[in-house]
């Protein structure tokens, strides 16, 4: 398993994909699966287009109008809504990987999210052949 640190701002969609890729790429996995998983409750992983920066802004935009901070929460930290919105994008995913390249769209790329940083985090990597 490799882990890859990530450092994070208060709110942002951070592109791993370069990361994940030389992960893959150092395992010498030609075809199989990779496993990422975020081990921490506030932030999460998701896959979305990486050509436009403006997504990254919309996509938090979004995630912010949908889960309101002003909310009577009782967990005491303060960070609840960071918590829901990590259950909303959630803590794993797997690629293919063919040819030893990660297998994304077009578009793609590999996102940590984070929703209460400034952070380090982590993503655990492993990879699988098929």
């Amino acid at each position: 398993m490799k882990k890859i640190q990530v450092k994070t701002g208060r709110e942002e969609l951070n592109d791993i994909t370069g990361q994940v890729q030389a992960a893959v790429t150092e395992a010498g996995l030609e075809d199989g699966l990779c496993h990422l998983f975020c081990p921490h409750t506030t932030c999460a992983l998701a896959i979305n287009e990486n050509a436009d920066p403006s997504v990254k802004s919309d996509v938090l935009a979004g995630l912010a109008k949908v889960i309101d901070d002003a909310y009577p929460y009782r967990h005491g930290e303060g960070n609840s809504p960071a918590h829901i919105k990590s259950v909303l994008t959630g803590p794993s995913l797997t690629v293919f990987v063919e040819d030893g390249r990660l297998q994304l769209g077009t578009w793609q790329g590999l996102y940590l999210c984070e929703y209460d940083g400034p952070r380090s985090r982590q993503v655990w990597i492993k990879t699988s052949v098929t």
